[in-house]
């Protein structure tokens, strides 16, 4: 269906038509099932953007980057068009859950996707969706990796539930974001690990990106997934 090595954009009605996505879709060798990462880009951009983080993943990972909801006003494509100074709250997530939900459950039948070994790698907004998917549809994916990223307001059900019950969560910070202020940063990650997840936090000397330091780290812990399925 795919080349094996480039990403390939997917735009086929009937493939459209079950994953509900237009996206990108990076296939390894091989029949499956593979574990899979969804990629999820954030506000104003689409499914061409996260392939930069992608080099972190298992080279033998399915890879799939869908393209967000609806289009953003400054451009591009977003999960939710948030007014300025607006931080959206779980509830405003819900079309994006829903949407990332039917995605995900399409993946075994079109690409050989382990549907017991998907995991979610946001950027930004996408991080804010990824941790409203898990919290929304507990037990949907096996981790996340949020890049400076932030939860959703009015998380607190999640929280006293427990919801994100030893999820391991990769949270990697800006101390120099503009975007997302460092206090709110550390007040998700708090959120993230009352919710019950298993949190690496790293926060590094950057702005609203992820230097070297920080791809190193990714890098090493998408390993760690890589392992931690072999051992099961």
């Amino acid at each position: 269906m795919t080349n094996k090595s480039t990403p390939q954009l997917v735009t086929a009605v009937p493939i459209i038509n079950q994953t509900g996505l237009i996206h990108r879709v990076q296939q390894p060798p091989g029949s499956g099932p593979f574990p899979t990462v969804v990629l999820l880009h954030g506000r104003s951009g689409n499914e061409d953007v996260m392939w930069v983080f992608a080099q972190s993943c298992p080279r033998d990972w399915l890879l799939v980057a869908p393209r967000a909801i609806k289009p953003d006003p400054d451009g591009g494509f977003a999960w939710h068009p948030r007014s300025h100074d607006e931080w959206p709250t779980l509830a405003q997530f819900e079309p994006a859950v829903t949407a990332v939900t039917r995605f995900i459950h399409a993946l075994p039948a079109l690409y050989h996707a382990d549907p017991q070994q998907i995991y979610l790698m946001g950027f930004s907004q996408g991080a804010a969706t990824a941790y409203a998917t898990a919290m929304r549809q507990p037990g949907l994916v096996q981790g996340i990796a949020g890049l400076v990223g932030f939860v959703p307001e009015e998380s607190e059900v999640g929280v006293e539930t427990a919801v994100l019950h030893n999820l391991p969560i990769f949270m990697a910070v800006g101390k120099e974001d503009p975007l997302i202020p460092y206090q709110r940063a550390r007040a998700s990650a708090q959120t993230l690990t009352t919710a019950g997840a298993s949190l690496t936090y790293r926060d590094y000397d950057t702005g609203h990106r992820l230097n070297a330091a920080a791809m190193h780290d990714l890098k090493a812990w998408w390993r760690a997934r890589r392992e931690s399925i072999g051992k099961n």
